[in-house]
């Protein structure tokens, strides 16, 4: 037996509930993306059989004819990365999302292999208009695939927070495209940018509706747990929109809360400061609510950890640390360097429905504020809005 199964931390009663239940939402997920494929492609099927039928001329069929390109790009992007993104394990944490994106990015570089960016304007009478950055973007791109599965990872802890901030980047995403298609100049062929958004579409519209139904069973009191395979799950396909789409640098500005929970945690994930396995909030049984959950040092910190300690715990307003010390005054614990921790430092205990819903409305607002940044603020540092 797996035993596929947790107990509920922040809870007064530890009921064992079931866990890893993210890969059946991926399953799902997998099954309407093959249902929806004859929508997806329904044009195109339409076109190539047309061109079969058509009765050509004697001179098209001595000097060929140029057939509609059939999207087999897509296709292989759809069913190339599911294995990797059902199949992927915690321990892995930044290696299996590597090698996930790796068929990605042959696809792209044998689809697309645009590695030019827009200089913005102030610099362009020293680099031109357009740059080449050549095997730096696609670095860049590697690194985006291994980002966004680890940061859904890693802001989590609390029923109902992983599948709703997924949910919510989701619709971000598919705002940014509705915003993209509007905005796409009317031509009597389609614009690029066309297939590009309508592709994040298709991908994007199953996963909200297998979301929302695991979101059903996930939210507080939770009955089920999502598990690490919808976190990296999610992040892949986020990965893979962004990327394929031509729109990475917008996917980072809905990431707003993501990079910084990443940023802030840095200490701990790299080892400076101790990290336990379990970072999440402490739940308080005497007050039914939670609060930030501590970590103890065993040995005396360094002078400089000391002084780095201190000083983020003397912030004016907003420390970003709570410490506790011994009798000497010697740092004892410090609050683990998460944002769910940080935010009950900053606002005091909570219900932990509380604190995800505050937590989501904070992802709302800032990805609201990406797009406003993307689509408005941007043109103060380059010409026009990038509409591909």
């Amino acid at each position: 037996m797996a035993n596929l199964k947790g107990k509920d931390m922040s809870k007064a009663r530890k009921v064992e509930i079931p866990e890893t239940m993210g890969g059946v939402c991926a399953a799902v997920y997998l099954l309407l993306m093959i249902l929806f494929m004859p929508f997806l492609f329904y044009s195109d099927i339409k076109m190539a059989a047309a061109e079969q039928a058509f009765d050509l001329e004697k001179d098209h069929v001595e000097t060929g004819r140029i057939l509609h390109r059939f999207p087999l790009g897509k296709v292989i992007i759809i069913l190339g990365n599911y294995d990797d993104l059902f199949d992927i394990r915690w321990r892995h944490k930044v290696l299996i999302p590597a090698v996930a994106s790796m068929p990605m990015l042959a696809v792209y570089y044998l689809t697309y292999g645009v590695t030019h960016v827009v200089v913005p304007v102030q610099l362009e009478a020293y680099l031109g208009t357009m740059v080449d950055l050549g095997w730096l973007y696609y670095t860049y791109m590697a690194a985006v695939a291994i980002f966004c599965p680890n940061s859904i990872n890693i802001l989590a802890g609390i029923n109902g927070i992983e599948v709703s901030q997924s949910i919510v980047i989701a619709f971000l995403l598919l705002i940014n495209d509705l915003v993209s298609l509007y905005k796409t100049p009317r031509a009597p062929h389609p614009h690029p940018a066309t297939d590009l958004h309508l592709f994040s579409i298709y991908l994007l519209l199953p996963f909200i509706g297998a979301s929302f139904a695991l979101w059903w069973h996930n939210w507080y009191p939770a009955k089920v747990f999502v598990g690490d395979t919808y976190c990296y799950f999610a992040g892949m396909l986020f990965a893979i929109v962004g990327i394929l789409g031509h729109f990475s640098k917008t996917l980072l500005l809905l990431l707003i809360p993501q990079i910084a929970n990443f940023i802030y945690s840095t200490p701990q994930l790299f080892r400076l400061i101790p990290c336990p396995r379990h970072r999440l909030p402490r739940f308080n049984a005497r007050t039914g609510l939670l609060e930030p959950s501590m970590t103890a040092w065993q040995q005396r910190p360094s002078k400089p950890v000391a002084l780095f300690l201190n000083s983020m715990a003397r912030v004016p307003l907003l420390p970003l640390l709570k410490i506790t010390r011994d009798a000497d005054g010697v740092i004892a614990e410090t609050s683990n360097l998460t944002i769910l921790n940080i935010w009950l430092v900053w606002f005091g205990p909570k219900r932990e429905d509380r604190l995800a819903v505050e937590l989501i409305t904070l992802q709302v607002v800032t990805g609201l504020l990406g797009l406003f940044v993307r689509h408005q603020l941007a043109l103060l540092v380059f010409r026009q809005d990038n509409r591909l």
